[in-house]
Parts: C-alpha cells; sequence; structure tokens
C-alpha cells in the first residue's frame, strides 16, 4: 500500500508486543511515573530507547501520575496495547522542513466500528505529545490513533558537530539522511537550531493542514496494517480529532479547513486559538504578561497562589525589583512596591486578565515561561534563523550554573526524546536580551513587545504571522466541543475559547463549552504543593466529552445542543475521588 504523495522518503514500520507496548512503551503506569526510562549507552541510544523515554516524558509532561491525582483509578487507565507503529516525515506545499506523522494500529483495532483518532502534540512537543490524551483514549477501545508533531518537536540541530535527528529519533550528521530539520544554510556560529522557532516555515499558520495530512497518513497505513479490510477512507471509517494546548488549536485549524469532510467530529482541550478581531492573540497577551505579571504578583492579593513566594512568604526579589523599574521607567507612578503592584495588576485586569488566571499564572511567571514562550515565537512569525533571532537571543549549550558552556554530548543524544520543543532545557540555554541591571530579562521582553505595538515596516513580519494563525470556521454540522479550564494561567479562557465559542457561534455553529471550574493549564503541576489542594485535572473532561462524541457517531445518541457544567471540587490534602470531578457517569462507553 502506498504511502501518500506528501510524504518523502520512507515509512518507518515498528512491531510493539510482548513488553514494549503502543500505550506505555512497556512502562505501565507505574514506569511512567518512575525516574527517567534508563539509557545503556548514553552517547549512542537506541531507537528503542529514546522512543521509551519519549512517550514517559510526553506522559509525564501532560498527566497527573501522582498518588493523590487519581490516574488509572479515578479516571483514564494504561492497559498493555500491542501493535504496530508507522513513521514518517510528512511536507506541506513549499515548506522549507518536515513535520512528523505516525499511526499506531492497534492489534485489537475495531473493525465493527472502524475509528481513526487524529490529534497533534500540545506545545511544541514531540510527536508522541498527545498520547495522554488521544492514545489514552482512543487505543484501548480499539481506535487507531494518527499523530502530528505539527512541524515542532525536538529534533534541533547542533552546529558544533553539524548534527540533526533523523526519522527514528538518533542522531545523524547533516547530509547522511533526510534530517527532522537543519538550518537552511551552514554558519560559522555555534547556535543552537529549534525546529519550530528556526525552520523559517511559521509552522503555527499550518497547523491545521498538518492534522488533516496525519489523518491522510492514518487512513493510508491502516490501509497497510489491514490489507484485507482496505480501502479504510473517511467514508467508512470515522475521524475524531482532538487535541489540547496548541494540539487544541490545530485541530480547531483543521475543523475549519476539513473541506473534504473528512472528520466526524473535533473535542478541543484549552485550545491555543485565535478568531478573527476578537479575543487576543497568543503573542499580545503573553508578551504583555512577561512584563507587568511579575510586579502585579507582588500584590498581597496573591500572597496564598502557588509558586508566588519564596519559601519564607516573601515576594521574590526579581518581582518586587521588576515593581522599581517599571517605575524607573515611569511606566507606573507609586513609589512603593505594595502601590506599583496594585498599578500592574489594574493594568492587567484592564486587559482582559481575570484574577484566577493571573493566580495560577503565578506557575508561569516564576518559570519564566513567558520569556521562553515569546522568544521562540518571534523568531518563528519572523521566520528567522538560529543566528538572526529578534532582539539579540539566541540558543546555545548551558550548564547548571547557567553559565554558557559546550553542549553536554550525552544531553545532546536524548533531546529527541527528552526535550520539549522550546528551550530552555536539557543542555540548552536563552542568551540574550539581558543587561547587568537588577531586572537584567526587562530589556528582552520590553524588545519583544515593541515587536507586536511598533508599526515599523521591519516588525510588519511578525504581526503577519500572527494574523496568519486565525481560524476559520468549521461546517454548521460538525460536532465540536471545547473544554477549558476556568483557572488557565497560560491560555486564558477570555483571549481563546470564549471568543472562539462566541464567534463561532454567530457564523451558526453549534459549539459545546466546558468551562471546568478549579481546572488550570497542567495537570502535571498538579503533584506540586499548592496545586493539587485547589485545582482538578482537566484530562477527565476530555475523556468525557471524547466519550459523548463517541455514544453520537456509534450508537446515535443525538448531540445535545447544551451540556451543564460540571461542578467539581479540588481534592485538598487527600487523594482524587471519582464524585469530585461530578462527571455524567451514564458517557463513559468504553475501557477506562
Amino acid at each position: 500500500m502506498h504511502a501518500p504523495d506528501f510524504v518523502r522518503g520512507e515509512v518507518l514500520e515498528t512491531e510493539h508486543r510482548q513488553g514494549d507496548d503502543l500505550l506505555s512503551a512497556g512502562l505501565g503506569l507505574d514506569g511512567l511515573a518512575g525516574p527517567p526510562s534508563p539509557i545503556a549507552h548514553p552517547l549512542q541510544p537506541t531507537p528503542a530507547e529514546l522512543r521509551r523515554r519519549a512517550i514517559q516524558a510526553s506522559w509525564k509532561g501532560i498527566a497527573d501520575l501522582g498518588p493523590l491525582g487519581g490516574y488509572g483509578s479515578v479516571y483514564g487507565g494504561v492497559p498493555d496495547v500491542p501493535g504496530r507503529e508507522y513513521q514518517a516525515f510528512a511536507w506541506i506545499s513549499g515548506a522549507n522542513a518536515p513535520h512528523r506523522v505516525l499511526l499506531q494500529a492497534p492489534d485489537n483495532f475495531d473493525r465493527s466500528r472502524r475509528c481513526l483518532v487524529v490529534t497533534a502534540s500540545s506545545g511544541s512537543r514531540g510527536i508522541y505529545g498527545a498520547i495522554a490524551l488521544a492514545g489514552a483514549w482512543g487505543l484501548p477501545r480499539g481506535c487507531a490513533v494518527a499523530y502530528t508533531d505539527k512541524a515542532a518537536g525536538a529534533g534541533y540541530f547542533d552546529p558544533a558537530n553539524d548534527s540533526g535527528v533523523a526519522l527514528d529519533g538518533t542522531r545523524v550528521k547533516r547530509g547522511t539522511t533526510t534530517l527532522e530539520f537543519e538550518p537552511a544554510s551552514h554558519t560559522s556560529r555555534t547556535d543552537i537550531g529549534v525546529k519550530h522557532a528556526h525552520s523559517g516555515d511559521n509552522p503555527e499558520a499550518d497547523w491545521g493542514r498538518h492534522v488533516l495530512q496525519a489523518a491522510q497518513f492514518g487512513l493510508a497505513m491502516l490501509n497497510r496494517a489491514f490489507p484485507d479490510q482496505a480501502p479504510f477512507t473517511a467514508d467508512n471509517t470515522r475521524i475524531i480529532a482532538t487535541g489540547l494546548s496548541n494540539g487544541g488549536g490545530a485541530v480547531l485549524q483543521a475543523a475549519g479547513l476539513d473541506d473534504g469532510r473528512m472528520l466526524a467530529g473535533v473535542v478541543a482541550l484549552e485550545p491555543n486559538v485565535r478568531v478573527p478581531e476578537q479575543g487576543r492573540a497568543l503573542f499580545d497577551y503573553a508578551t504583555d504578561a512577561s512584563i507587568w505579571l511579575p510586579c502585579a504578583l507582588a500584590d498581597a492579593r496573591f500572597d496564598a497562589a502557588p509558586m508566588a513566594r519564596t519559601p519564607q512568604g516573601e515576594v521574590p526579589p526579581r518581582w518586587a525589583q521588576r515593581c522599581h523599574q517599571l517605575h524607573q521607567r515611569q511606566l507606573v507612578s507609586g513609589t512603593r512596591v505594595a502601590a506599583q503592584a496594585a498599578e500592574a495588576y489594574e493594568h492587567l485586569r484592564a486587559s482582559g486578565w481575570t484574577d484566577e488566571a493571573m493566580t495560577t499564572a503565578a506557575s508561569t511567571t516564576s518559570l519564566d515561561l513567558w520569556r521562553a514562550i515569546t522568544v521562540a515565537y518571534a523568531s518563528a512569525y519572523m521566520r528567522r534563523g538560529p543566528d538572526d533571532m529578534p532582539c539579540g537571543f539566541r540558543y546555545g549549550g548551558v550548564a547548571a550554573t547557567g553559565v554558557a558552556v559546550p553542549v553536554d554530548a550525552a544531553a545532546r543524544a536524548s533531546w529527541w526524546a527528552d526535550a520539549s520543543g522550546i528551550p530552555p532545557g536539557n543542555g540548552v540555554g536563552l542568551f540574550g536580551g539581558a543587561d547587568r541591571s537588577g531586572d537584567p530579562t526587562l530589556p528582552g521582553v520590553l524588545c519583544l513587545r515593541s515587536l507586536w505595538e511598533d508599526q515599523e515596516a521591519s516588525t510588519q513580519a511578525l504581526r503577519d504571522g500572527v494574523a496568519a494563525t486565525t481560524v476559520k470556521a468549521p461546517r454548521a454540522s460538525l460536532p465540536v466541543w471545547v473544554v477549558h479550564g476556568a483557572s488557565d494561567g497560560l491560555l486564558p479562557t477570555a483571549f481563546t475559547s470564549e471568543p472562539y465559542v462566541t464567534w463561532l457561534r454567530s457564523k451558526g455553529g453549534h459549539p459545546l463549552y466546558w468551562k471546568v471550574p478549579h481546572a488550570q493549564h497542567f495537570d502535571a503541576f498538579l503533584a506540586i504543593p499548592g496545586f493539587g489542594d485547589r485545582h482538578v485535572p482537566l484530562l477527565p473532561y476530555g475523556y468525557a466529552a471524547l466519550d459523548r462524541l463517541w455514544s453520537h457517531i456509534y450508537e446515535g445518541a443525538p448531540w445535545p445542543a447544551l451540556v451543564p457544567t460540571p461542578s467539581p471540587r479540588p481534592r485538598g490534602s487527600s487523594a482524587l475521588a471519582r464524585d469530585a470531578l461530578d462527571l455524567p457517569a451514564t458517557w463513559t462507553q468504553g475501557p477506562r
């Protein structure tokens, strides 16, 4: 059976049975939650070792696998699902770099109810970045699952030894085979190339196309996996799209481009979605937040917010310094930190931030995620290379102390499995855009903000890049369900899901919307002290929405015009209980 025309090169087919399954690479729930899967020879990891690490890292980055979180007992599960994988590099017309596509075909594929789940990775993660959502829901019930990394992932290129990532995840020299990513030209500099930031393609604008290609690849590989049942088409195989965060935005983009009516339904969790002339673009509110949130969070109203105070209960010195610097630049008028913080808080409130979102955003701010995200996205939107990033930023090897050093060879060997797709992390540091003041990162974030606010021709590429990411409305008859945490501090509902749902309804669509109380963006954070006792996981609500969509597609249950919003309660200091989630028990149709 032939691969689609957009696939260039080989299709890598592998079997996963007898202690090496599709869902957990043989680790099971306990292994996924445990220490990193070992690599026998760290400088030369095998493809199997890298795959296992990549699956484990993807689970840990998305799900709460902690002992109190309830995964595998209250909701979800990690059963042994043997089967085959088919992986390839796919190309959007005119793209400089490919995106990965992967089909997982379980041995228990339900031939009587032919189902293909298509998904895209969250954040900038690698190909397994949605396994905790799409794989965990689809594989146990006999669905095949098609993935795309949407042209992001951790196929970093290191010019120090001229190496990138091959299809099997191992590192090879440029010129020996097709690489996941390589810079357009050789450079004498040693700046590390990151695919999402440096491919020159603005991949976010093509996320929907990546998803639709993944679905087409999935059908083609089902023909190969089960030739006696071929052909697999959108007419005889139901295609369910689901994704989380950037993956949620990707499946909504795909829904708007689905002229061929491939998709049977869409469930998008906490999507990074932008509609025309409504809400706020991620780059807009993220650059604003990177400037103002450190000071605003010094306000006393956030004293109890997780990660908003030092272990001694004090405002972090760098946040107080941000307030001082804003005063020095005449952006706030108060002369004391309390007054300056109050002004910064009011600035964010006036631009649409809620107290709930700001409270949770203390974690994002403490981890310096706003700067990390906006640096990479600015480079992507402006189609810059690793040695030409905006505002003087660059990526390079870094020691644990933050000092620039040559890349650690063992870290480099496992980048594809371990890295998140957006540095810093895994031995790669973010440099530049700083000075030697008491608030060294402020010049860089002010520069990034100016790229958005300036109207100069030199910055128009960024605004054009952002504009290219807006979605189109799907057909009115397509079942669409958006699930978002009310406490999301990374992609606040006021800027993303709510404008999308309102806009889609104005276009004649009938999306369902769950704004889940007490849910925030990172389920994985629930294992951190202070999070689990005040927040609930979002994944079970995604699973429940998918259960209801399954009932509609395969069992004839009517698609509801409205669904009541759950009223969950946080677990507090004890383990999560099923009734705390307030989920409709009758919706669960498949194995959990």
